[in-house]
């Protein structure tokens, strides 16, 4: 797919799919979405530059992931996409020269998407390309931010699950496990994002000190204090997602210590049954070996001695465990 976008009188209009190659030569903005090598091959030839592909931008070595040739940046870095529930990054490459931005994305980006419907403004034709390009970098971090915000919330409302299980009554072995089984889930789908928030926000801090000084020499100057701003929030942000991940551990290793003590729990139960087990046994061994001489077989009251005496040693631990506070 194929997105072109012009700029008249200060502002940016996105130009008809069928775009001319004088279309594109004019055009201050190019978003390729999975571009066949047809529109690749019309959009070099109308530009003079070459596109990168998917493996190109895919690298992760800053030499790869930030070049200059020819006066022109070559950037890239780790966008997260949602699919479903579960996050994975997707590859973002940007060519940033004075007449003309070009993004490269080979799968979807609400991030960018949400972004073409409302961009920034240039002053004129000439410095369009760079402040669409910050303008971009400003709603990647604002929206990894939110993403983040929403991640707060979302171990706020675990760690309320996970530790208010010890104020109240409990419902059930089975309605417990299967409520900290849940919780694993969502603290490994949480940890996944968080991962991917803070690729993006490698990616980030590195692109911005890099525009910063390769392109000093025709970077409008009022985008300079924008780019530091966000050179701020991002090392804010990237603070903050520390900050996330350090409370996910202490949630996943608090999550493992209930399991624990439900395992715990389970074995004082088989502890507690054999030991309480032992003497009613041993009883029912003794007078099960019918030998001669013992008195009890022609006992009148036999039968229910030896009731007697397996029912008191199976209370006798029990009330010792209960006194002691073991069960």
């Amino acid at each position: 797919m194929l997105n072109v976008f012009l700029c008249t009188d200060d502002q940016l209009h996105r130009a008809p799919d069928a775009v001319s190659p004088d279309g594109l030569r004019d055009a201050v903005w190019i978003d390729l979405v999975s571009a066949t090598p047809d529109i690749i091959a019309r959009v070099e030839q109308a530009t003079g530059l070459r596109i990168p592909t998917e493996a190109d931008i895919s690298e992760i070595e800053t030499s790869s992931r930030l070049a200059m040739r020819d006066g022109v940046l070559y950037l890239s870095m780790p966008l997260v996409s949602v699919s479903g529930d579960r996050p994975r990054s997707v590859s973002v490459g940007s060519i940033l020269a004075p007449q003309r931005l070009i993004t490269v994305r080979f799968a979807e980006s609400r991030i960018i998407d949400a972004y073409a419907l409302h961009p920034s403004r240039g002053p004129n034709h000439h410095t369009a390309s760079a402040h669409i390009f910050v303008g971009l970098m400003e709603a990647i971090v604002d929206r990894q931010a939110d993403v983040l915000e929403q991640v707060r919330g979302e171990l706020d409302t675990i760690s309320h699950a996970v530790f208010g299980m010890g104020t109240r009554p409990v419902s059930g072995r089975k309605n417990e496990d299967a409520m900290l089984r849940r919780t694993l889930g969502e603290l490994g789908r949480i940890g996944d994002m968080i991962s991917h928030v803070r690729e993006t926000q490698v990616g980030a801090a590195r692109i911005v000190p890099y525009v910063l000084a390769m392109i000093r020499d025709w970077l409008p100057k009022e985008l300079t204090p924008r780019l530091k701003t966000l050179r701020q929030d991002i090392v804010s942000v990237s603070d903050f997602d520390t900050h996330l991940n350090e409370k996910l551990q202490f949630l996943l290793d608090a999550t493992l210590g209930f399991i624990n003590i439900a395992q715990n729990n389970v074995m004082k139960v088989m502890a507690v049954a054999s030991v309480v087990g032992i003497p009613p046994v041993l009883i029912a061994g003794v007078y099960g070996m019918n030998f001669k001489s013992m008195p009890e077989l022609d006992w009148a009251y036999g039968y229910a001695w030896g009731w007697g005496l397996i029912i008191l040693t199976t209370l006798i631990p029990l009330v010792l465990f209960r006194w002691r506070k073991w069960i």
